[in-house]
């Protein structure tokens, strides 16, 4: 009892081998994870840093199972404890776990939240197989008073699974035996007994909808399933977003806009209005170092799935034909099928689009279309008719999950966006002297002498500037040659 926090009437730390019954794998799951967090400090400072919490070198991450507070002992019993100390500031979130099956509860949540408000507790986080865009925008639709004065977050499985992989990878865990706990962990996590999975099918209402749909009739935005479709698409993308992290070795994350972010249920309507109006689920991810961000569209009217990335166009070459050009080379000769090119042009002209195999084999026609005008951007794009798999709950993941990496690695990585070049050095400024106080006095000086003498020819009266042209014109000729009439007169008139 002593080596826990005095507010606690129960609990003890978080056991890496925790001996606790077979029943509650739920228990001795999140027991490995918080052993980890306290233990293997790259990864604590990463997932921390998840929850806007900077775990520095001096910070200090205890947790806690099985934890029970004096006013709650008989009632509740969250999954786990986590305090950060740093100097004297500490932060504190109760933790609750699910796995396989078992999803959260919003009257548990909610029970939670209150618990956590009771004895002055700074956050909840939630973990479990449901999917979140960010740790701050739970999967759950919680009234704002019952997250009162308490953040509130969530961790999926595979999030967890996604940040312990990539520190793996890129060798970020500087201790062997920390490396080799961590690897530990992800190694249960991954094991089918654990209990821990992605996101593998659509809702029941999906086939109904997407039928509904393909027969002409409008989805109602006040719909339960419409909602639930929309919640499904965006823990579809997260899921997406983590299974690429994995794959490129970064981390790949959706972009979600900041309105979003502030208002938890923004992000819903959106997407629910953009299904009832458009007929299509949309999302961003952003790839880092990518030429631009990747967009992916279901579109449920053609049962198509369209990946796409806008490129703007090279301002350092003039023509349509060499900007076009310059976005055709970067495609390997290998891409061809199901590509396609739009071209944006100045003001309102309509954008025009063409395959990437015709603009191969003609890529005059694109240019004779907008003659007189230069193209100012591109979207690559790549479109997949998936035909009855799209309406199937579980063939669309599988599609959907095999068609994003593919376009990126067909086109995605080979891209590059246009960025203008160094400036250059002039030969004549090469050397630190030619731009000094004194050289630019003595420019400022040649300019001014310049613009003098330009400004007396201007003055000169007609007549004047009438005989210092004739004059030019008798100063060239040259000793016998012969002269013209009017060049006589003017001789004998000077003599």
């Amino acid at each position: 009892m002593l080596d826990i926090p005095s507010y606690l009437c129960r609990g003890e730390r978080a056991r890496l081998f925790p001996v606790l019954a077979d029943t509650s794998k739920e228990g001795r799951t999140a027991s490995i994870l918080l052993a980890c967090l306290a233990n293997v400090d790259e990864f604590g400072r990463s997932m921390m840093s998840t929850l806007g919490q900077r775990a520095g070198p001096r910070t200090k991450i205890e947790t806690f199972t099985e934890v029970c507070f004096s006013s709650q002992a008989d009632k509740m019993r969250p999954d786990g404890l986590i305090v950060l100390t740093t100097g004297g500031r500490e932060w504190r979130a109760l933790v609750e776990a699910k796995v396989g099956n078992s999803d959260l509860e919003v009257g548990q949540v909610e029970s939670y939240l209150a618990l956590a408000r009771e004895n002055e507790i700074d956050a909840l986080i939630t973990i479990s197989n449901q999917f979140a865009a960010v740790p701050a925008v739970h999967p759950l639709q919680l009234p704002a008073a019952a997250r009162r004065k308490i953040e509130l977050f969530h961790w999926s499985w595979m999030h967890v699974l996604t940040e312990a992989s990539l520190l793996l990878a890129n060798d970020e865990i500087l201790d062997r035996d920390q490396r080799f706990v961590l690897n530990e962990m992800v190694r249960f996590l991954t094991h089918p007994s654990a209990g821990v999975k992605g996101f593998d099918q659509m809702p029941a209402c999906w086939t109904d909808l997407v039928a509904a749909i393909q027969a002409g009739a409008v989805p109602a935005s006040s719909s339960p399933s419409t909602r639930e479709v929309v919640g499904a698409w965006h823990q579809v993308v997260r899921d997406l977003s983590l299974t690429m992290s994995r794959q490129l070795g970064v981390e790949v994350s959706p972009r979600i806009p900041r309105e979003h972010l502030r208002d938890l249920d923004a992000r819903a309507k959106a997407d629910i209005c953009h299904l009832c109006d458009d007929h299509a689920l949309s999302a961003t991810l952003i790839v880092p170092d990518a030429a631009s961000p990747l967009e992916i569209t279901a579109d449920i009217k053609t049962r198509s799935l369209i990946v796409s990335m806008h490129l703007r166009a090279p301002d350092d070459k003039k023509g349509t034909k060499a900007r076009l050009n310059w976005l055709l080379r970067q495609f390997p000769q290998t891409t061809n099928d199901n590509w396609h090119v739009r071209l944006y042009w100045p003001g309102r002209t309509s954008s025009t689009q063409r395959p990437l195999k015709v603009l191969r084999e003609n890529i005059d026609a694109a240019v004779d279309e907008r003659a007189g005008q230069v193209v100012t951007s591109f979207d690559v794009i790549m479109v997949r008719d998936i035909g009855a798999r799209f309406a199937q709950r579980k063939n669309f993941i599988l599609d959907l999950e095999a068609i994003v990496p593919q376009a990126y690695d067909q086109a995605g990585q080979h891209l590059r966006a246009w960025q203008r070049t160094a400036p250059r050095l002039p030969e004549e400024k090469a050397v630190p002297a030619s731009v000094s106080t004194e050289a630019m006095r003595d420019a400022a000086e040649h300019e001014l002498t310049g613009a003098q003498d330009r400004s007396a020819m201007a003055t000169l009266p007609a007549a004047v500037v009438s005989v210092e042209t004739e004059e030019r014109v008798i100063e060239p000729a040259v000793l016998g040659e012969p002269r013209t009439a009017d060049s006589q007169d003017v001789a004998k008139d000077g003599e």
